[in-house]
């Protein structure tokens, strides 16, 4: 697989596990849910949650369906046993960590090979503590979320929500832009040019000493702005519109 172009296929989503060890809030158990309908992640598991009715939580908008399929285990050890890659995620902080530490990015691209194969975890702490030591322990290395070190601590839906856009994120999908407008004609930016001038001739912006020069720089900066070509009837048909309603005040 080519680095920098990844696309995780919807066969491979299914065996990734994301295992929130010890949550506290219900909400934040929906907000995880919903990160996970979001990239088409189903597997969701608890390690004693604080809160059994979590299954209800509201922030879980259209992906109910998850909450109602998670398994609740008693131990990491359990939630994990069908996995052959554990990665656990870490704000760092001071902790003497014992394990390899990477940043999301790279990351991401070693579990995405592992899940061509074979089952991941992706541990989260609970979200006052984290991941502890004994946790950690279970897990093959660590990952965080490149964040300033002031306030290096998320939301734990949040940092799910991350590390999933990660994983589905596409280098190749990222970098198509829409196609880029026709350019306008040489024709049309005289025509645009012209009538420009002729409106600031009209207002006394342009006088007779410096006319040469302000020519020069209109045409430029008209040349500059890079109207489209789907535009350039529109800027003449306002230069005409202003220019004939100058002739008619001029009138009376």
């Amino acid at each position: 697989m080519r680095k920098g172009c990844r696309d995780t296929p919807i066969s491979s989503n299914s065996r990734l596990r994301i295992v929130l060890v010890e949550p506290r809030n219900p909400l934040n158990i929906g907000a995880v849910a919903r990160a996970m309908s979001n990239f088409g992640f189903l597997d969701l598991r608890l390690v004693k949650p604080y809160e059994v009715a979590f299954r209800e939580a509201r922030s879980a908008v259209r992906s109910h369906y998850i909450l109602e399929s998670a398994q609740v285990f008693d131990n990491v050890q359990d939630a994990i046993a069908d996995c052959t890659l554990v990665a656990g995620t870490t704000a760092v902080g001071h902790r003497d960590l014992h394990l390899p530490l990477y940043r999301l990015e790279p990351a991401a691209e070693l579990i995405e090979e592992r899940l061509a194969s074979s089952g991941v975890a992706l541990l989260f702490g609970s979200e006052k503590f984290g991941l502890t030591n004994e946790q950690m322990s279970f897990c093959d290395w660590l990952l965080r979320i490149p964040t300033r070190e002031e306030h290096g601590s998320m939301n734990l839906g949040q940092a799910v929500a991350i590390c999933l856009y990660e994983l589905r994120r596409s280098s190749a999908a990222a970098a198509e832009r829409f196609p880029p407008a026709d350019p306008v004609s040489a024709a049309d930016r005289d025509r645009i040019t012209s009538l420009l001038l002729e409106l600031l001739g009209r207002s006394g912006y342009v006088n007779e000493r410096t006319a040469a020069s302000t020519e020069l720089k209109v045409r430029r900066l008209v040349r500059r702005l890079g109207v489209p070509a789907g535009d350039a009837e529109t800027w003449l048909g306002i230069f005409r519109q202003i220019l004939w309603k100058l002739s008619q005040t001029d009138s009376r």
